[in-house]
């Protein structure tokens, strides 16, 4: 959706609320598909003494599994946004703004950019998860398994033979 900003960047003391959703069902993260509902964009462009800015929130369900016990997984995302926009920049670039050349706003590109940035690099289906065996595969989130807590060196076995003797 491509908005229209002329009327904002004229009128001073002006604003425009903007509720907006986006299917990002087809995008790929790390083999799966976990943008299954749409992410919902909810803020304001405003003009306040010739500075044009944007203020918005979007917010995101990420379903996947756990990367440590491969739980399914929903984890809520919110961004808040805060950004001038301008048709041009002189100098350096920033992330603070954001550049409207033609006075119109993508808004699919700039919310498609943020989720994606946003996105964690580990999903959990907690903080403190402990993930799976690697001898049995047992999930040790719902208890500890019978594997041997301690596990004797292949290449030092003799050893510990000689002091279980």
């Amino acid at each position: 959706m491509i908005i229209d900003l002329r009327k904002i960047f004229v009128n001073d003391n002006s604003s425009l609320p903007i509720e907006y959703e986006l299917d990002m069902s087809s995008v790929e993260f790390s083999g799966g598909f976990p943008l299954k509902k749409p992410v919902k964009f909810s803020g304001k462009v405003f003009n306040k003494a010739s500075l044009v800015g944007l203020q918005a929130v979007i917010s995101y369900e990420f379903d996947a599994p756990c990367d440590r016990c491969g739980t399914s997984t929903r984890r809520e995302h919110r961004i808040k946004l805060d950004k001038v926009l301008a048709p041009s920049i002189e100098g350096e670039e920033s992330d603070s703004i954001i550049l409207t050349p033609d006075m119109k706003l993508d808004l699919d590109e700039l919310i498609s950019g943020e989720v994606i940035v946003s996105v964690p690099m580990k999903h959990l289906c907690r903080d403190d998860c402990r993930g799976i065996c690697p001898r049995c595969g047992k999930n040790l989130n719902e208890g500890e398994c019978d594997c041997p807590k301690k596990e004797i060196d292949p290449r030092l076995s003799a050893l510990a033979e000689l002091l279980d003797n």
